[in-house]
This record gives structure tokens, sequence and C-alpha cells, in this order.
């Protein structure tokens, strides 16, 4: 049980986001059912490390204490130790290689060695990126590039990467929904960061929030959201083929009963419950966009 905790499956909607959206894009043009449940179970692997290394990472710098707003982590809370969590951070390591890497073996397996080369290359800087987020001297979501590597993994390399090996091929207009959909998952970062802004800032954890405060990060979250909400509605209006095609508008409804409540709340204990919210939206829009497309063929 101390286990499914530390793994936070509740996490795994946004990270599975991405791959659904890629699912989607792809079905109209060789959608192959296998590649795209190993994209998932990939996607899924590599969460589960993230979330064990945020455990680690956090709890060793001290941000993981009292003063931190939500649920505790399991390190936080004396549930497992460190020895334990570093050898669940080498074992997660290894299965998300390995699947990674059979993954990008059966989606390149028709194409150029070079695009193996390209995947596993990814599949090794996913990994890193996972671990780095918190733990190290170096972890870059203690100095503000957290949204950089968010935008980058979540949005770009979920969307497009998966994609390409669902169906062997990229168009250039599907970069809108991978935007969007790193747009999205940048603002659950940053709504994360927004509640945590006080904490984070007396542990010397310097996320974008941090070093903005509270009323532009506010800003840049209106930016997030609508921007994103923006790519998906343009990329839509440019290749629609039939109405079911708009069905992900519906979850949009809930994003701006969102902002205004982001807009008028002062305190940032009370983003908490926002979290869970603008994340399921984001699962919910992808699903949606690949119902859309689904019930147009």
């Amino acid at each position: 049980m101390k286990w499914i905790k530390a793994a936070r499956l509740r996490t795994l909607p946004l990270s599975l986001a991405g791959i659904v959206m890629g699912g989607a894009l792809s079905y109209t043009s060789g959608f192959n059912l296998l590649i795209f449940w190993l994209c998932i179970a990939t996607a899924t692997a590599f969460q589960v490390l993230s979330n064990f290394a945020n455990d680690y990472g956090d709890f060793s710098k001290g941000t993981d204490n009292d003063n931190r707003v939500g649920p505790k982590r399991t390190m936080q809370a004396g549930l497992i130790s460190k020895s334990e969590m570093k050898v669940a951070l080498v074992v997660t390591s290894i299965i998300s290689l390995v699947l990674g890497g059979y993954l990008s073996y059966l989606g390149t397996q028709l194409m150029e060695t070079k695009y193996l080369i390209l995947f596993l290359v990814l599949g090794v800087l996913c990994v890193g990126a996972a671990i780095n987020y918190t733990v190290g001297k170096r972890a870059y979501g203690y100095s503000g590039m957290g949204d950089v590597f968010v935008f980058i993994f979540f949005g770009l390399v979920g969307v497009l990467g998966s994609k390409f090996l669902i169906s062997g091929s990229l168009d250039g207009l599907e970069v809108l929904p991978a935007l969007s959909i790193g747009l999205f998952s940048v603002a659950v970062l940053n709504l994360n960061n927004m509640r945590d802004e006080h904490n984070d800032k007396s542990n010397n954890k310097n996320t974008v929030v941090v070093k903005m405060g509270l009323q532009k990060a506010k800003t840049y979250h209106y930016f997030l959201i609508l921007d994103g909400m923006a790519m998906l509605v343009i990329h839509t209006y440019l290749t629609v083929q039939n109405y079911w095609q708009w069905l992900f508008l519906l979850p949009f409804l809930v994003l701006f009963k969102h902002l205004f409540f982001v807009k008028k709340t002062n305190e940032n204990k009370a983003l908490d419950s926002e979290l869970k919210k603008v994340a399921l939206s984001t699962f919910l829009i992808s699903l949606l966009y690949f119902l859309g497309i689904y019930f147009s063929c």
C-alpha cells in the first residue's frame, strides 16, 4: 500500500494526456494499437519514477515538511526509508528504460536506424528528467526550469513522439495540439507552485512562482490555460471534418470556472483543490479529442 501511495497514481491522467492526444492524431494515419498501449505503459513508468524521485528529492532537501500544503508524501510520513526509495528508483529506472527501449524498437523497426537511436536517447533523457527534477545539487525544479522541462516532455515529446511511433508519420499542424498539452501541463505545475509558494521560498526552491510572485504567476497561469485552449481550437478549425471533433470544448467550461477562481482568491492553500480539476480536464480534453476523431470516421 505504501508503494501505491508513493506512486501517486492520481498524477497519471496528466502524464497520459499527451499519449492519448498522440493516439488521436494517429487514428486516421495508421493507428497501431500495440504501440499505443506500449506508449501508455512507458509513460506510466516514467511518471511513477518521477513521483518516487520527487518524494526522495524534496524530502532530502527538507522541502517536504509540516508547512507543506497537501497530503504527506511517504518519506515525509516515515513510511519509506531513504535506502528503500533508492532501490525503488533504480528498479523503476530499469523498468522505464526496458519499456522505452522495446517501444522504440517496435515503433521504428521499419524505419532507418537513426530513428531508433533518436528514441533511445529520448528514453534516457526522460529518465534523467524524471529524476533530476528534485534530486541532486543541480535539480532543475529548484532553479525555475521545471516549467520548460514539463512543457517539452509532457507536450512535445509526449504528443509528437507517441504520434510518430504509433503511425510512423508527423504533420506540421500537429505541433499545435502538442503545444496545447504542454501548456496545460505547465499550468498544473504552476498551480502546484502557486500553492506551495511560501514553503518553497523558505526552502530555496526557486520556482517560477517564487521568482515572479503570486500576482504575476496568476497572469502567467491565464496565459497557459487560454493559449492551450487556442492552440486546440485553431488546429481543429484547420482540420475539422465533422462536428464531433468539437467535443473537446466541453471541459473548457471547467477551465473557465477555474480561471475565475484563481483570479478571485489570494489564499495559496485554496488552490490545492484546483490541481485535480486542471489535470483531469487536460486528460478529458485529450480523450474527447480522440473520441471526436473516432466518431468522425
